[in-house]
């Protein structure tokens, strides 16, 4: 039978991949330390689980396909205490961050448009482009200049007449840079001058860890058309199964327009949303506690690569990702076969190659991405593993 472009084009999760690897290794009894998905060990919060524990309505209703009142006007407040001001229509209420990337390249592209990316990214930036048949246009960030931000003249180079969006993610998954008011300025110039949409992915805003401070695209007022930005409390109230994000743009016709797209849907689980309401009202209860903790792991696996000979890395300043060059040719057949052949005491660790974050060919081969989302006992004997794991693997295959 016949199955579209669309869906052979889409390419599988790197990150979820070795998913039936994992699966054996623990029916071996082998202990796997997760280091591959930014699933956070820390509880969600007791305000928001006691929403559930408290609803004692008979029927769970529809939500309005925007989102519930309450939910938007905490989203609204939320964005009030990060300095920036935003109505309630100015706001739609996604099935987390994916969706509202999902629709954003829907309502901005018609198919085989451009939007540049800057690379490494987040995986699944590559998922959401062939679903909307959408092109991403990549520049690449290198690893030996720290990934730092790419030059204006190598942005524009890559713009064409098919271009129609500029997409970051700040901080970002999986390098850990953070942009900061002059990177984030000259790209807001570009994109003026150019005419096009500046679309900002910042889930990981309070996670910053070098003293810069966050700067979001909605703070630059001559994009007030052009600027999108898609949010998420799966990572920074640590909910990631509540599924609850939102898109914020002040482009009425843009937001209008992406309205339709969520009508279809119908709407965000009811009882998701209003759970999440008592966090966004008081965010620093939650995210100023959690980040020092995510900071102490952060040094204790970059000080553990650092030591490990022939590791290449550069110290993340946000978000809870490290980007680590091996001494190997293929990631994907080390990260594979520390699930197939290797343990230490019935012990392993999970990592996700890098190669799917870079759409440029031969890039990331050699490369992992870790999330340091363990605590700190478990992150040093994960660590502990994963170094002898390396130095078996480099004996029998060098």
């Amino acid at each position: 039978m016949h199955l579209s472009k669309r869906i052979i084009n889409t390419p599988s999760s790197p990150i979820r991949k070795f998913a039936k690897l994992e699966k054996e290794a623990l029916s071996k009894g082998i202990k796997v330390f997760h280091f591959n998905i930014g699933q956070p060990d820390m509880e969600t919060p007791q305000k928001i689980r006691q929403t559930f524990a408290d609803f004692d309505g008979k029927i769970v209703l529809y939500a309005p396909s925007r989102g519930i009142p309450e939910c938007l006007e905490a989203w609204k407040k939320y964005y009030q205490s990060q300095g920036i001001s935003i109505e309630t229509d100015n706001i739609i209420i996604t099935l987390g961050a994916s969706e509202a990337i999902l629709f954003t390249l829907m309502a901005i592209c018609d198919p085989e448009d451009e939007v540049l990316i800057f690379e490494p990214f987040y995986t699944n930036f590559s998922g959401f482009a062939a679903m909307s048949n959408v092109k991403l246009v990549p520049i690449t960030k290198k690893r030996e200049n720290n990934f730092a931000f790419p030059s204006i003249e190598e942005i524009k180079a890559k713009i064409s007449e098919k271009t129609k969006a500029v997409l970051i993610c700040n901080p970002n998954n999986p390098a850990g840079t953070v942009y900061d008011q002059t990177d984030l300025q000259a790209l807001v110039d570009l994109v003026k001058e150019k005419n096009l949409y500046l679309i900002s992915d910042e889930v990981y805003r309070e996670f910053i860890y070098n003293g810069i401070a966050h700067k979001s695209v909605l703070s630059f007022p001559e994009i007030e058309d052009q600027a999108v930005v898609i949010d998420s409390v799966s990572k920074r109230f640590n909910h990631c199964g509540g599924r609850v994000g939102c898109l914020v743009s002040r482009n009425k016709e843009l937001t209008e327009g992406i309205l339709k797209f969520a009508q279809a849907r119908l709407a965000v689980p009811t009882l998701e949303q209003l759970s999440v309401v008592p966090l966004l009202n008081t965010p620093k209860e939650y995210t100023d506690s959690v980040r020092e903790s995510y900071k102490k792991r952060r040094d204790i696996i970059f000080e553990s690569l650092r030591n490990i000979p022939g590791v290449e890395c550069t110290l993340p300043q946000g978000s809870f990702y490290i980007i680590a060059r091996l001494p190997v040719n293929d990631a994907e057949d080390f990260v594979s076969w520390m699930l197939t052949d290797f343990e230490d005491q019935k012990r392993t660790v999970m990592v996700t190659p890098a190669k799917d974050f870079y759409l440029t060919p031969g890039l990331g081969k050699d490369e992992i991405r870790i999330a340091y989302v363990l605590n700190e006992d478990d992150t040093k004997e994960a660590m502990e593993v994963f170094a002898k794991g390396l130095n078996k693997y480099l004996k029998i295959n060098t």
